[in-house]
């Protein structure tokens, strides 16, 4: 029942209990209980982010739910599509219908829609990797990757997260990020070459900003490297990067860092025209 005061918002809502047991008054109703369940079934499929199938207790315990809770939301999810059981192991993994809306999102983005042609030619040029993705907090998140003829990869990169201090795509990107959100990183070391000194991570921003470019040598994924230009929004402000990368030896940055940099600059610029941004790069 809803109580409308004389100005017409809503003042109560309250449901009753039909028929109303001795002793009982009325019951208030909200969403909690949703929501909490909302929040579940997405801790439920973030658990399946990193790309492994698991077994219901296995899901309970990386979602912090009990195993009652896990089998009910996994099965619900599997009647929605969102997630396959393999009848034979009876392991859980991602199903087919968040491709339809992983697309979706990816297509509806602006970033994706003014730099994927941009990003594909430049990998047919270059004959090597072209990335771009968009910054999430401390992390960037892939929107597309083209492979060139000298940088195959067997898996795309596509949804796919990576730390901003260890990666060309994602230090290019730290360069407008205030000093107090670069301190409260975690620099968590990925090989020997990663940057975990916040004075030296200073250092290299520095350098960075100075070039236009960022640069990354075996410091997220061993034998690879790349290099990286920030991408502006018609504010000036740095929403996503773009990235050339590859095998060491295929990208050489030793004698190609200059090349590629400049190469790399004028692809951000491209992809940030298309925003509108024309103004000094940050």
């Amino acid at each position: 029942m809803h109580y409308v005061d004389g100005e017409g918002d809503v003042a109560l809502i309250v449901e009753p209990i039909a028929p109303i047991p001795r002793g009982k008054g009325w019951r208030v109703t909200n969403d909690r209980s949703t929501n909490q369940s909302v929040e579940k079934a997405v801790a439920v499929l973030k658990v399946f982010s990193d790309g492994m199938p698991r077994r219901v207790g296995d899901v309970a315990k990386a979602a912090g739910i009990t195993q009652s809770t896990a089998s009910r939301l996994l099965s619900t999810l599997e009647s929605s599509g969102l997630v396959e059981r393999d009848p034979m192991s009876s392991l859980y993994f991602l199903g087919d219908e968040l491709l339809t809306l992983a697309g979706v999102a990816i297509n509806q983005n602006p970033v994706h829609r003014i730099g994927r042609q941009i990003a594909q030619n430049l990998a047919a040029e270059l004959g090597l990797g072209v990335n771009i993705a968009i910054l999430r907090g401390a992390e960037l998140v892939y929107l597309c990757n083209f492979e060139g003829r000298l940088s195959p990869k067997s898996h795309t990169l596509t949804g796919q997260r990576v730390p901003v201090h260890a990666t060309s795509i994602g230090k290019s990107t730290l360069a407008s990020a205030s000093i107090a959100t670069r301190r409260a990183l975690t620099l968590t070391r990925y090989t020997e070459n990663t940057i975990t000194d916040p004075a030296e991570l200073e250092r290299e921003i520095a350098i960075i900003s100075k070039r236009g470019f960022a640069t990354e040598v075996e410091e997220f994924v061993l034998g690879r490297a790349s290099v990286a230009a920030p991408i502006f929004d018609r504010f000036g402000k740095i929403i996503a990067a773009i990235s050339i990368s590859g095998p060491r030896s295929a990208i050489d940055l030793e004698h190609r860092a200059g090349e590629l940099g400049r190469i790399v600059v004028e692809a951000g610029d491209r992809i940030s025209s298309g925003f509108g941004y024309h103004g000094p790069r940050g």
